[in-house]
């Protein structure tokens, strides 16, 4: 096991401002077998394995290369690359089509007049609102280059009901385990079938247990809420999460947590798969960094009247992308085009993806003709039902220093309304109030976020929401501008999804709330709701719902 707590020396490198590039890039106008968009979790790894297989493969970036960036490959610091500019994407989106339920959001930010942000609920005069912070990242590697490096092999159910709707079996739970064992490399023990040759270093982080009282005391409490007996606790800390053991999808309690991390802590991430792929100079894999791919080429085949994608537009240059926040308007890129003999694979995530699709006329038709789009193929769910795990969380405030040190532990917990387990929570000595820029360093005008050593949260996470009705939709047809992204929580299933959280909710206030060794009193929560009921909606800072 990796301790959380490491010593990390080094500055972060400093960001670019006003790099411009003045002939277009080497792969301009060159023909690949297959043409990979986004280096993220996604086309980065199945870049690399297409070049490893000895297929031609143009991989397009927006970003660079910041994985030597010690905010970036040291796991401990994912704040800051959360915030450096160098690798932070910032989007902000809406939770609803309820202006009066977005003004009440403890942490909108707003555009000041001097440029800058705010965050909170009293604008100064003439301050826009942009939204709520959604931070992505515009880097190789893409988002699994800033996270928090929390692991978790999806349940057993997801994948299964992958295979049935498609009617393939590939799909199913049994079938998927090997490809985790194939680009595993595990540096813990389990009884479960994993992998230790592959390319994604995973380790199981300690949870204090051994070493600190409080540790040993919460998660004995939240073994026992789940129903375990106060001695199977060290046990359940070392149950392997990521395992594939019987009924899986409805264990629940404190496990052992794992990140993909190597055990010195650095970040295991696609960023330095697909550099170490390139390094070696013996694929046919060619990264295109700073590359921003703008509209997929279309062409007829034959008399098929059907159009079949043969390549992709991009702009070359440097932070050409509006959610960077080094970009600048003036700097328009240089234009080029690369060709695909067999595929081109779009894989720019779940905003970026949608975008793509319908700057290139793939999407509803009316939503394209808006824009004067010519309609490629008018499928009505590009940008539809975009659907997100909603957060939540417990901060308890004690009457004394909690000594946990530096370590969590994840649990779960299954609701009544749940078929599984369909709450994930980590739990220790942080406060995490949500994202905004600046998070979590940066407090705004009406909250801290720092509460000191007394601090210990339960940060929630709701899996497989029913509430699907998300939308990413143009705002322009300038490929550098951000997508309109409109998640609409509980628009749909709100009853339902709600429950499940107020359960999770008071799961973890059932244990985190007694008293512990030393203690006058139980932990006070903060900014708790005073109101809360079953069926109640009142969640503090984020006023999604009403009572």
């Amino acid at each position: 096991m990796v301790p959380l707590l490491l010593l990390v020396f080094g500055l972060a490198s400093l960001a670019l401002s006003g790099v411009s590039y003045a002939a277009p890039p080497d792969f301009n106008n060159k023909t690949y077998e297959y043409i990979v968009v986004g280096s993220g979790p996604g086309g980065g790894p199945l870049a690399a394995n297409l070049a490893r297989a000895g297929h031609s493969v143009l991989l397009l970036e927006a970003g660079d290369d910041q994985t030597e960036n010690v905010n970036v490959s040291q796991w401990v610091n994912f704040n800051s690359a959360g915030n450096d500019p160098a690798t932070r994407w910032d989007f902000f989106v809406k939770h609803s089509d309820d202006e009066a339920r977005e003004a009440r959001y403890l942490h909108r930010t707003w555009r000041k007049t001097d440029g800058g942000f705010y965050v909170g609920i009293d604008p100064p005069t003439g301050a826009k609102p942009l939204g709520i912070y959604y931070p992505r990242a515009g880097t190789l590697g893409g988002c699994a280059m800033h996270n928090g490096c929390l692991t978790m092999n999806p349940n057993d159910v997801d994948w299964n009901d992958i295979a049935e709707t498609t009617g393939d079996e590939s799909w199913s739970a049994e079938n998927m385990r090997k490809y985790l064992v194939k680009l595993e490399k595990a540096h813990y023990n389990s009884t479960s079938t994993h992998g230790h040759d592959g390319w994604l270093d995973t380790t199981m982080l300690d949870s204090g247990y051994a070493g600190f009282d409080d540790a040993k005391e919460l998660t004995t409490l939240a073994a026992q809420a789940a129903g375990f007996k106060a001695s199977d606790t060290s046990d359940l800390l070392t149950r392997d999460m990521n395992g594939n053991q019987p009924n899986r999808d409805n264990l629940v309690g404190p496990f052992g947590g794992v990140s993909h991390i190597n055990p010195n802590g650095r970040r295991s991430s696609p960023g330095y798969y697909v550099r170490d792929t390139v390094a070696t100079k013996k694929y046919p894999l060619t990264l295109a960094l700073d590359t921003l791919a703008t509209k997929v080429i279309f062409k007829s085949t034959g008399t098929n009247p059907r159009k079949k994608a043969a390549g992709i537009e991009f702009l070359y240059g440097k932070s050409l992308y509006s959610a960077d926040p080094r970009s600048n308007a003036s700097n328009t890129g240089i234009p080029g085009k690369a060709y695909a003999s067999r595929e081109v694979i779009i894989s720019g995530g779940a905003f970026n993806t949608p975008q793509l699709l319908l700057l290139s006329g793939i999407g509803p038709r009316r939503h394209l003709e808006k824009f004067k789009i010519r309609v490629i193929a008018d499928l009505p769910g590009v940008g539809q039902q975009l659907a997100d795990n909603y957060e939540a969380g417990i901060l308890s405030l004690a009457s004394r220093a909690v000594n946990v040190g530096q370590n969590i532990f994840p649990a779960f917990f299954k609701s009544s309304v749940a078929r599984i387990r369909d709450i994930y929570m980590w739990c220790g000595n942080f406060a995490f109030e949500g994202f905004w820029p600046g998070f979590p360093n940066t407090p705004a005008s009406n909250f801290t976020t720092d509460y000191g050593p007394k601090e210990y949260e339960c940060a929630l996470v709701h899996m497989n929401p029913r509430s699907q009705a998300g939308t990413v939709e143009l705002r322009s047809t300038d490929p550098r501008d951000v997508p309109a992204v409109n998640l609409n929580f509980f628009k749909e299933g709100e009853g339902e999804d709600l429950q499940a959280i107020y359960e999770g909710v008071e799961w973890v206030r059932s244990w985190l709330g007694k008293r512990v060794s030393g203690e006058e009193g139980g932990g006070v929560e903060s900014r708790g709701c005073e109101f809360v009921s079953e069926g109640s909606g009142c969640f503090p800072g984020s006023t999604d719902y009403d009572d």
